[in-house]
């Protein structure tokens, strides 16, 4: 079999071609047999245009050709890799937007509950909030459209909210404290989103940052975060990728490169072709090399977020505090087709410096691969560090000579096991069902003047979550048919209150407030904080080993 080099060219020609004839252009029947082997790029173009053309001329009935191509370029990608995707057209706007780090709309957090759509916060220096929009509006109408009790869905909200900047939207809300509805004339802007959520001093020396993806303004946010904790004494940082699901490569070299010192590998890169080998390393005087650090993963922390804890681990450089990661050693190179479509294919794999790839195991069955989570914790792997068995062939060892192992995911230094005692199935419905969000706003709307001028210190020291305020919730939860669950109730009736505490906390302050609140029943970052002894005699270990 020829060699097929990924070339952006060889890459979108099919899929253009493809595109071309289930636009319209006629393609007669009769084909000039290639000349080439059956098996080369040329011979599987043509039959792939051969088969879409007797579809398109003498299928016994009409067919969306155009849906039929997608339904292919999808199905022909199934049998890459788990992570080589295709977006069509009209999503890839919204998937750019993810990761660009900013987006062009009315600037609001939402939830849709009960068919509605609900104004979560709106988002600071956006033109909703300049315009008065608040917390616990309800949007009834868009352009003179109801909205409300339709069927909406969060990609419908994006669709009509989201515009190019200084367009107008026409939004009508109903606001509880008024009689009729309020009509808000909303000339879009750009709205920034932030990758980092959460930034702050945990006591005198300990910083906290937390990182939920890996996007285009990542790196920025993460040099103003560190150096505003610095300027407030920060010595040692708590660097949380919990349940981060990685996005831009870039951001997490750049990132690593400011805690490694200089010349440290950070990350590999090996494809098919050369052009896709590569090499990274820290070559900037970074702004915390010399601090302890101590990183936060578990299952949910993926690609980006294992290039960094690979790096740190690898290099010696910090601890690593968790349960073992999610295991996606795949780079995907993001390609613009012609239709505004996106293909992103996977070009290379990539290595720790120690040279282990993390990627676990792949076969032919996505959604096995994807729900692994599933049978880790029936293994038992998120309650026992022992459940996880290693491959002697895949061992490595750090710069000062510890082992790690390659086969899936970055195994943490310190294993904390998943505490399910508080937690509950009743408790999940209850948020899943949107009834915790509905509950929160409208007693944040009856009860403002309560938390009027009060300072999160106060707050956090001193206001609990009432048993009322539980009944409370327990009600909007049977509004919305979450079936109370005595037993359930009772069990988790302590986590619930901190839970609802935090969400409180973010809508009457900030992110930093849900975090500090939450971050009290987080196991991962409860045993990190005592561990910063064990992360200095790992620092002092490798610079001896340099």
């Amino acid at each position: 079999m020829s060699e097929i080099k990924n070339t952006k060219a060889q890459v979108r020609l099919p899929i253009i071609i493809a595109l071309a004839i289930a636009g319209g252009i006629w393609v007669g029947a009769t084909f000039a047999e290639p000349k080439t082997d059956r098996n080369d790029l040329k011979a599987a173009i043509y039959k792939l245009q051969e088969i879409i053309t007797y579809i398109n001329r003498d299928y016994v009935d009409s067919v969306n050709t155009n849906e039929l191509v997608e339904f292919g370029i999808e199905s022909m990608l199934e049998k890459l890799d788990p992570h080589s995707s295709y977006i069509p057209a009209k999503d890839a706007a919204l998937a750019k937007s993810q990761l660009e780090g900013n987006f062009d709309g009315i600037g609001v957090e939402f939830g849709i509950i009960r068919d509605t759509i609900y104004v979560v916060a709106p988002l600071t220096g956006g033109p909703s909030e300049k315009l008065g929009i608040q917390s616990g509006d309800q949007i009834i109408k868009v352009d003179g459209k109801t909205v409300a009790g339709t069927g909406i869905t969060n990609n419908d909200v994006f669709s009509l909210l989201r515009g190019p900047s200084g367009s107008v939207v026409e939004v009508d809300i109903r606001r509880k404290s008024q009689k009729d509805l309020l009509k808000f004339d909303i000339v879009r802007d750009k709205i920034p989103q932030y990758s980092i959520n959460a930034s702050y001093m945990i006591n005198d020396e300990i910083g906290y940052i937390k990182v939920t993806r890996f996007a285009a303004t990542t790196y920025e946010e993460f040099q103003k975060s560190v150096a505003e904790l610095k300027e407030k004494g920060m010595k040692k940082l708590v660097l949380d990728l919990q349940s981060n699901p990685g996005g831009y490569m870039g951001a997490a070299i750049n990132m690593a490169d400011e805690i490694l010192g200089s010349n440290a590998v950070i990350v590999s890169q090996e494809g098919k072709t050369s052009r896709f080998n590569q090499k990274a390393y820290a070559v900037k005087q970074g702004s915390f090399e010399d601090g302890s650090v101590i990183v936060l993963i578990n299952e949910g922390s993926a690609s980006a977020s294992e290039i960094v804890a690979g790096a740190i681990q690898d290099n010696d450089r910090g601890l690593i505090v968790g349960r073992r990661s999610f295991g996606k050693g795949l780079v995907q190179m993001p390609i613009d087709l012609s239709d505004g479509a996106e293909l992103r294919l996977t070009i290379a794999r990539y290595y720790t410096p120690s040279g282990r790839s993390i990627q676990k195991p792949y076969g032919d069955d996505e959604e096995d691969y994807s729900l692994d989570w599933i049978k880790r914790f029936e293994h038992g792997e998120f309650f026992s560090a022992d459940s996880v068995k290693f491959n002697d062939s895949l061992r490595y060892e750090t710069t000062s000579g510890r082992a790690v192992y390659g086969g899936g995911g970055i195994m943490p230094d310190f294993f904390v096991p998943l505490d399910t005692t508080m937690s509950s199935a009743y408790v999940n419905r209850l948020f899943n069902s949107d009834s915790a969000r509905e509950f929160i706003l409208d007693y944040l709307d009856k009860n403002k003047k309560q938390f009027e001028g009060m300072s999160f210190e106060d707050y956090y020291s001193n206001y609990q979550v009432s048993d009322a305020m539980l009944k409370g919730l327990v009600k909007v939860g049977e509004r919305n048919k979450v079936k109370y669950d005595e037993k359930d109730f009772n069990k988790s009736k302590e986590y619930l209150k901190i839970l609802v505490k935090a969400n409180m906390s973010r809508n009457i302050f900030d992110d930093n407030a849900y975090y500090k609140v939450i971050n009290d029943i987080n196991e991962i970052y409860l045993q990190a904080i005592k561990l910063f002894d064990e992360a200095e005699k790992l620092a002092l270990s490798a610079k001896k080993s340099e």
